[in-house]
């Protein structure tokens, strides 16, 4: 590679240009790309135009409409399977158990240089699954704002024998606080003579929704997990463990919002 071309050519080493810009808060990696299509990004002076093009942002100058980017913070994002009987807090000053509390006790805790990390939106303490945890408070509003909706897995235990019809009126939308929960998709996964198993996916926020949802429709929840927030699942993350999130699964989390708005 000569050097009049290096600097809209990167070497095959590095980040994807997209994902940088995505790092650095110019939205979802797709809008990044569409920034990218209208020539809005140069790197080291010269117009990048194509997609694929990868960069160490640590050793060009990155600019979007004249505007230099500055290398990438180290934005971190966690997903914990958060167990039982934890508060969604940091800290609790009546020393309760909280996940914050797993967090400082973990390899991202204080003694790993990792700073500010905050839990995005909340779980009861009586619901366990996939708690995500973020020291980007942009990407935390993306994640929990209404107006974005980012969607949610749940899969619920919950008293009485469900039927088809209950899952249609689901769909249909119930009223909580007179205004109706849209549920994306819902389905019976097991039923016994006393109780049944239930996933449903919903865009909603509120405090507990779900609980507040099933038992409307005459079906008290014994048990609630999250199976999946957004784009992230919980996998194989067993109960109280905690993993960091690939770039690649930001950009995800990032365009399920952004497909939401």
């Amino acid at each position: 590679m000569n050097s009049s071309n290096r600097g809209s050519n990167p070497s095959a080493e590095g980040t994807r240009l997209q994902k940088v810009l995505a790092a650095a808060g110019f939205g979802s990696r797709r809008r990044c790309e569409q920034l990218i299509d209208e020539g809005r990004v140069s790197v080291d002076g010269k117009i990048v135009t194509h997609q694929g093009v990868r960069v160490n942002p640590r050793e060009v100058v990155i600019r979007v409409d004249d505007q230099r980017i500055a290398a990438p913070a180290d934005t971190v994002v966690l997903a914990m399977n958060k167990p039982l009987g934890f508060l969604t807090a940091m800290s609790d000053d009546r020393g309760r158990p909280c996940v914050g509390d797993i967090v400082y006790e973990s390899e991202f805790g204080v003694g790993s240089g990792v700073h500010q990390l905050a839990h995005v939106g909340r779980l009861d303490a009586d619901t366990e699954g996939v708690l995500l945890f973020t020291n980007d408070g942009d990407l935390s509003h993306l994640l929990t704002h209404p107006s974005f909706g980012v969607s949610k897995t749940y899969v619920a235990g919950v008293t009485g024998v469900m039927r088809p019809g209950d899952i249609k009126r689901l769909k249909q939308g119930i009223k909580i606080d007179d205004r109706p929960v849209v549920v994306e998709s819902a389905k019976i996964l097991d039923t016994s003579h006393i109780g049944s198993l239930v996933e449903l996916t919903i865009h909603e926020g509120r405090n507990r929704i779900v609980r507040r949802l099933l038992a409307e429709l005459g079906f008290p929840v014994e048990s609630l997990i999250r199976t999946r927030f957004g784009s992230v699942n919980l996998g194989r993350l067993r109960s109280g463990d905690i993993r960091s999130l690939s770039e690649a699964e930001i950009a995800g989390l990032m365009d399920a919002a952004e497909q939401r708005k």
